[in-house]
């Protein structure tokens, strides 16, 4: 019987199952000998070891199966439930949890790494009746990465062709540094950085993997390029967290350019269009290719009814403007477009409900998290988490963990005070971390906050001085904001120890990268002693957005809505010119100036006028007024990609199609902080 048709049923299931189980070994840390979480574990394993069975995964199988047995033993008070079970019961979620993941990647459970795990399950029911010891710590094997690069006989005919055209062609092996804590969004930037100056035709592993984090340490990219090797040299030296790179000549390497017969997977992830006869689609060896499970989301069957009803409704009003014929009435007409236009926004907003899921799948991840950490670095740490509720989008889901960990990270090893330390400044010994997200119009609000020592101004100056980022003059007039904007440089720390989770300069660049890329900013709240807050603001939606559409010259623009703070009228004559660039006096308070026409390069209008027309947007609590020639309106417009060969041009966060079938860009006003 094919059981794969079942499989997205099966790894949904079991994420609930694992869930449910962390939150239930959290909670008995504090009440071990608690009867009704005890059953529910048991249970827990117990139907985990039935579906696994079912489905034919043996090593969850049998690893469940032995917690049955020893969960067993304790609920007949055979043996006395401790701190040492409760930790190698987290070992068996965190070896369950890594079959998932495999399974949802790969479609197979992989080899049986429970063996150990098992071993010391069988032990403690040597210890019935008394103390168990602690368990036998788990050894980790790093499997090191092949140096051979096998490239099939397409990758070699596009070198051969770029070598040909005297391009340039590199097998690139890039080794990250072991202390990466974020090595998929580390791999990101220099991918990101590659593609400026290259065409990319074949990684090993490939980048699904990559990005998915499934790599060790390690990474293979062929690469052709105009650009000779030190100037892609030049450009990777300059990002952080890279342990070692290797720039091979394809041209001068005949062993690796004769692996020409290899059946291993392509791995292409871009076209070559630098070569001539450029290919018009991406080209992949399906032989031997892992099976990989969709993205789903569970739906509440009311919301599935009311989008049902919405899409009744269209077919109606279908038919209603099939039957309005020429001899049709103006108000006829007007009636149907208005109701069709209700429909349409009542479907969308549909729509958009069956796309959001609460931001707990997120959460949940934590406590196990700050229990850990508090764990290894001795200290007392109480989560607080609100707002599990709130709805995002399932794409904002996906990417938001990492940022989200390496802040929790950050404030528990950098934000929060030793115990005695607390002591001595008149506070708890017990810190607190408060993990908090809530609904604010069309964005949703995460904000993560410790009681720590704060982040010290005048430190983070000074090593701002120190690594060359700011001139003494610059120091002297900076204010507070703009000094902890800093910390978001790339390769800044102002740790003085070098820890396993953070101070090594993985800092809150990558944060930072990855929330811009989802449209949202991040801010920071710190006061000394009292602690840090940061606080990240995400659009609800990455696909719909309410925007304002602008026209300078011939052309027209979109500047989402969620950025635009008010519009105004100031006139020519108020502008003045500080050092080079424009600004005005408003409200109080010096506002730059800047004109989109000269912002995007296009010829702005001729005509002669005193009163400019003048959008002040946000980013934070910094302002910028963009000078535009003409407003047309509001209007809610669909995202669309520019695509990768087009996807690093400043400014422009993508295009939209508008009603008369006209392409407009959408203006990306973050960069022009």
């Amino acid at each position: 019987m094919d059981m794969s048709q079942y499989l997205d049923v099966f790894i949904e299931e079991s994420k609930e199952h694992l869930q449910s189980m962390n939150a239930i070994l959290l909670e008995m840390e504090k009440e071990p000998n608690e009867e009704g979480m005890l059953n529910e574990i048991f249970r827990i394993a117990h139907t985990l070891k039935g579906m696994s069975s079912t489905m034919g995964f043996q090593n969850i199988a049998g690893l469940t199966h032995e917690m049955e047995n020893a969960l067993h033993l304790i609920r007949g008070g055979e043996l006395q439930m401790n701190s040492s079970i409760i930790d190698l019961l987290f070992k068996c979620f965190d070896e369950l949890e890594k079959y998932l993941y495999e399974i949802e990647s790969n479609g197979s459970e992989g080899p049986n790494t429970s063996k150990d795990i098992i071993k010391e399950l069988e032990e403690i029911r040597s210890y019935k009746g008394r103390e168990v010891k602690d368990p036998v710590k788990e050894a980790s094997v790093v499997n090191p990465s092949s140096n051979d690069i096998q490239l099939n006989e397409y990758v070699h005919s596009i070198v051969k062709k770029a070598l040909l055209q005297e391009l340039n062609a590199y097998l690139l092996k890039v080794t990250l540094d072991k202390k990466c804590m974020l090595k998929a969004a580390r791999a990101y930037i220099i991918i990101n950085t590659l593609e400026k100056l290259t065409e990319i035709v074949h990684s090993t592993p490939s980048i699904e993997d990559i990005e998915d984090e499934r790599f060790d340490l390690s990474f293979q990219l062929v690469l052709i390029s105009k650009s000779d090797d030190k100037i892609l040299l030049k450009e990777l030296n300059s990002i952080p967290e890279i342990a070692n790179i290797e720039i091979i000549s394809l041209a001068d390497n005949v062993s690796i350019m004769e692996n020409t017969g290899s059946n291993e997977e392509a791995n292409l992830f871009m076209e070559d269009e630098i070569i001539e006869n450029a290919m018009t689609q991406k080209v992949e060896d399906n032989k031997g290719k892992k099976a990989k499970t969709g993205k789903t989301v569970r739906v509440d069957i009311d919301r599935l009814d009311n989008l049902m009803n919405l899409v009744s409704e269209l077919i109606i009003i279908k038919t209603r403007l099939e039957d309005i014929d020429d001899s049709g009435t103006q108000h006829n007409m007007h009636e149907a477009i208005e109701y069709l236009e209700r429909i349409t926004t009542s479907l969308h907003d549909a729509v958009m409900k069956v796309r959001m899921v609460p931001i707990e799948r997120v959460f949940n991840r934590f406590p196990r998290m700050v229990r850990d950490l508090s764990k290894d670095l001795g200290k007392e740490i109480t989560l607080f988490m609100s707002g599990e509720e709130t709805e995002v989008d399932r794409t904002v889901i996906d990417e938001i963990g990492d940022p989200l960990i390496h802040l929790i990270r950050n404030s528990i090893d950098h934000g929060i005070e030793e115990p005695d330390e607390r002591i001595k400044y008149g506070k708890n010994p017990n810190g607190s971390l408060k993990l908090i997200a809530y609904p604010d119009g069309n964005s949703v609000v995460i904000e993560v906050e410790d009681d720590g020592k704060g982040i010290d101004v005048e430190r983070v100056k000074a090593k701002g001085l120190e690594k060359g980022l700011i001139t003494q003059q610059q120091a002297e007039i900076m204010d507070e904001s703009e000094i902890i904007q800093l910390l978001f440089s790339p390769g800044f720390s102002t740790a003085n120890k070098i820890t396993d989770l953070s101070g090594r300069g993985v800092g809150l660049d990558v944060v930072k990268t990855k929330i811009e890329s989802l449209g949202g900013v991040v801010e920071v709240d710190t006061r000394k002693n009292i602690g840090t807050k940061f606080i990240i603001r995400l659009p609800l939606t990455l696909a719909i957005i309410q925007a304002l559409l602008v026209k300078v010259s011939t052309e027209k623009y979109a500047i989402p809505l969620n950025t635009i703070k008010e519009i105004t009228t100031i006139e020519e004559s108020q502008i003045r010119r500080v050092q080079n660039n424009e600004v005005v006096l408003y409200r109080n308070s010096t506002l730059p100036i800047l004109r989109l026409s000269q912002l995007l390069k296009v010829e702005g209008t001729t005509e002669a006028t005193e009163d400019l027309i003048v959008v002040i947007v946000k980013k934070g609590d910094k302002t910028a007024g963009i000078v535009v020639d003409n407003l047309i309106g509001q209007q809610e417009i669909v995202i669309k990609s520019l695509g990768k060969f087009l996807s690093n041009i400043k400014a422009i966060a993508g295009a939209t199609i508008l009603g008369n079938g006209s392409v407009a860009l959408i203006v990306d006003t973050n960069s022009f902080f």
